[in-house]
């Protein structure tokens, strides 16, 4: 009997532990222990960091040892079993095993490996890949015979709609400022929206010709509620380039009144309208420019994109004390209404007159 309770004990323990180490290298997110790793650099966790990165074989190895002790225990225990009871007992034996198996060496040991995933994760790492070596030949096997099996892409660490859902949750919880989590919602429309849906479109734009003398355009600078202004030659899909309306102003006071706008202006760059926002932002630094036209694919102006359309993806709105119209997008759709209206107007009346003509 004494034989029979110490292969009982061995098989449920040595399952049990299995089970629970599983549970626990597999319940540790990768990301977490990255950040173990460079935080808190120590054999464990830079020998649970190798595992997770890599972890077929470790948990092959496990499931091998699992598996030793589940199958050979089980016959080493029914054995002894069948010398010590009878048809009857041996049956009752049989069911107080199966339920002692599925208690202790499954259930409780993977609870409590998921539970304390990372401290049982870091403690038991080094010993995990010391057996992995001992068996890799057994493993080298099998990876042979299930490599048809097995073949495809890995799955990515993470993905946008997953951090999105952390982000949510890490609000719901209390982890994450309200603040932030909009700012982190706000990243990931970067890449979504286009220079098209940022734009300030084209009637909503102030531009004066380059042919025009300063003097000429005085009224039209100083009514500006643009810091930058679009010089164009015959018409605003011929656009040569952006004056600063600080610089006009300067000019005029310091006696250029004469002065060509050609002579004030500075080079304009062009986007096209499908341009990424999260792009845009790069070719703002790289270039050092605060606008930029935007062109449709006819190479056509549709209207002009600056840094702070681009940052206001990210803070929402952005007003100064000089905007006298907060959203230019929404003033543009009004006053392309109103031309609407007054086409179709006119139109009705061109046609009124030719019926009374006729």
């Amino acid at each position: 009997m004494i034989q029979l309770a110490i292969a009982v004990f061995i098989v449920i323990i040595g399952s049990a532990i299995c089970s629970g180490i599983e549970t626990a290298l597999l319940s540790v997110p990768l990301l977490r222990v990255k950040q173990l790793a460079q935080s808190k650099p120590s054999p464990g966790a830079i020998a649970l960091l190798s595992i997770r990165q890599h972890v077929s074989r470790p948990i092959a190895t496990i499931v091998i040892l699992n598996n030793i002790f589940n199958i050979v225990g089980s016959i080493v225990v029914g054995r002894i079993a069948a010398q010590l009871f009878d048809n009857t007992g041996l049956g009752i034996f049989s069911a107080f095993l199966t339920f002692a198996i599925i208690l202790f060496a499954e259930i409780l040991p993977k609870t409590l490996g998921e539970r304390y995933a990372e401290k049982i994760g870091i403690a038991v790492a080094i010993p995990v890949q010391g057996a992995t070596v001992v068996c890799t030949p057994l493993i080298w096997l099998l990876e042979k015979i299930t490599a048809p099996l097995t073949k495809g892409s890995r799955r990515p660490v993470t993905n946008e709609s997953e951090i999105r859902l952390l982000t949510i949750l890490g609000y719901q919880e209390g982890l994450i400022e309200d603040d932030e989590a909009e700012m982190i919602d706000r990243v990931f429309r970067l890449n979504d929206l286009m220079a098209a849906d940022i734009m300030t479109p084209r009637v909503a734009i102030t531009y004066i010709p380059g042919s025009a003398i300063l003097q000429e355009v005085q009224n039209e600078i100083i009514e500006s509620q643009h810091t930058r202004i679009l010089v164009i030659e015959e018409d605003l899909d011929h656009v040569i380039g952006v004056a600063l309306k600080a610089e006009l102003l300067a000019a005029l006071v310091t006696g250029q009144s004469n002065a060509p706008i050609k002579t004030l202006m500075r080079a304009v760059h062009y986007v096209p309208d499908t341009e990424r926002t999260d792009s845009l932002i790069k070719t703002f630094q790289s270039l050092r420019e605060h606008l930029m036209v935007v062109v449709d694919e006819y190479g056509g102006v549709s209207g002009v994109v600056t840094l702070e359309d681009t940052l206001e993806v990210l803070t929402g709105e952005i007003v100064d004390e000089t905007d006298r119209n907060v959203d230019l997008q929404a003033l543009a759709r009004q006053r392309q209404k109103r031309i609407l209206r007054r086409s179709g107007f006119r139109a009705n009346s061109t046609a009124s007159k030719s019926k009374q003509n006729a």
